[in-house]
């Protein structure tokens, strides 16, 4: 009767980190996996003019792609910047700049 209890509590021991890592999982890793999965595809999907934001928050327009480098251009003096293209955080919608 003891080594039966002794095997359901070493089950039990192996249970609760399991759960506990399915619940980390997919409320942790699978929401960031797939926002990754996002920002690369729309890296991807760039094209010349295109409105983005920077991760330094800068706005412009693209008026130049590379493979890895993008050149855009900023402000009412069309001062041109050249940055990677991981550092591209978001395109602008259309829509939203129109409103604004």
């Amino acid at each position: 009767m003891a080594a039966a209890n002794a095997g359901a509590a070493n089950l039990g021991g192996f249970i609760v980190p399991l759960v506990f890592f399915a619940m980390f999982y997919f409320f942790a890793i699978r929401p960031q996996k797939k926002r990754q999965k996002e920002i690369t595809e729309m890296r991807e999907s760039l094209k010349v003019g295109d409105q983005v934001i920077t991760i330094g928050g800068i706005h412009g327009k693209i008026v130049k792609l590379k493979d890895e480098t993008i050149t855009i251009e900023v402000g009412s003096d069309k001062t041109k910047f050249e940055v990677t293209r991981w550092a591209i955080g978001s395109t602008v919608d259309k829509n939203e700049s129109k409103d604004n």
